[in-house]
């Protein structure tokens, strides 16, 4: 039986957040994607409390990477104003690019490490 894209995604998420867990010391950043805007949140497992989040719905920006590297810088802005500069990156099954390149650039280059 074939399975759509949607359901592969899904089981090569559940795949990588077995092993990936955020903590308050270096939490997740977790990134989905949708048709029409990118969002990222930084969660922390251990407390079960989401740290910082943005989303590209109300970012200015030329095309989609444009708008997905302003939502990385802006999340990782918030995360570095709690002092915290160490995440883990979770791509949540998608591909390591375009998008989601993008918004890892972003956020390395605002300074965060994973």
């Amino acid at each position: 039986m074939n399975k759509t894209r949607t359901e592969r995604r899904k089981i090569r998420q559940r795949r990588v957040r077995s092993k990936v867990q955020g903590t308050s010391v270096k939490p997740r950043l977790s990134v989905f994607k949708s048709n029409t805007a990118v969002y990222a949140q930084i969660i922390d497992d251990e407390k079960k409390v989401t740290l910082a989040a943005c989303d590209s719905r109300k970012i200015e920006g030329e095309d989609m990477t444009d708008k997905a590297k302003k939502v990385g810088a802006s999340v990782a802005n918030d995360l570095l104003a709690k002092k915290i500069d160490t995440v883990v990156f979770d791509r949540a099954g998608y591909r390591f690019t375009g998008i989601v390149k993008s918004l890892a650039d972003g956020a390395r280059e605002a300074g965060l490490k994973f």
